[in-house]
C-alpha cells in the first residue's frame, strides 16, 4: 500500500515569479506607498523618504530573523512591550558567614563553622526521624516535637 505524504508543506508557494504571496502583497502595499507619495511630496523630498520606504517594506518581504518573518517579530516585540510581565521571584540563598566556635573538648580548641555544626544536628536528628518513619509513626509525635524542640534550642 503506497501513501502519498505530503512534503515541504512548512515552504510557502510562489506565486509570481519567486515571490511568495506575503512577500508579493509587501511589494503592491510600497508601491502604492510610493505612488501616493510620488503625487503628494515635492522630488526631491520624495527621493530622500522614498529611499526608507523601500528599505522598509524590502526589509518586511524578505528578511526573517531567527527564521520568523520580521512582521511577526516586529508584532512579537510590540506585544511584549505593551504587555502585562510576569515577574517570578527567585528565592537567593542567604550567604552565611563562617563563625567560628571554641570548644572545649579533652583540652583541645577545636574551631568549628555554622555550617558543619547544622550539618551534624540534623544527622542525629534525621537518626530519629528515621526511627519514626519506620515504626510507622507508632512512636507518636511527641519524639518528632521533642527533636524540633533540641534542634531549636542548639539554634538559638
Amino acid at each position: 500500500m503506497i501513501f502519498n505524504v505530503p512534503q515541504y508543506i512548512d515552504i510557502e508557494d510562489k506565486i509570481v515569479g519567486p515571490l511568495t504571496a506575503k512577500q508579493l502583497f509587501w511589494m503592491i502595499v510600497m508601491g502604492v506607498i510610493l505612488l501616493i507619495m510620488w503625487t503628494i511630496l515635492p522630488k526631491p523630498v520624495f527621493f530622500i523618504l522614498a529611499l526608507f520606504v523601500v528599505l522598509i517594506f524590502v526589509s518586511l518581504a524578505f528578511y526573517k530573523p531567527y527564521g520568523q518573518p520580521l512582521s511577526r517579530f516586529i508584532i512579537a516585540g510590540i506585544v511584549y512591550l505593551f504587555g502585562p510581565k510576569n515577574y517570578v521571584w527567585k528565592r537567593t540563598p542567604k550567604k552565611i558567614k563562617n563563625r567560628v566556635i571554641l570548644k572545649n573538648e579533652d583540652n583541645k580548641i577545636k574551631k568549628e563553622s555554622d555550617n558543619e555544626e547544622r550539618k551534624r544536628m540534623l544527622l542525629k536528628n534525621l537518626g530519629g526521624i528515621a526511627k519514626i518513619l519506620d515504626s510507622s509513626g507508632q512512636q507518636g509525635d511527641d519524639d518528632i516535637i521533642g527533636i524540633l524542640k533540641k534542634t531549636e534550642e542548639k539554634n538559638k
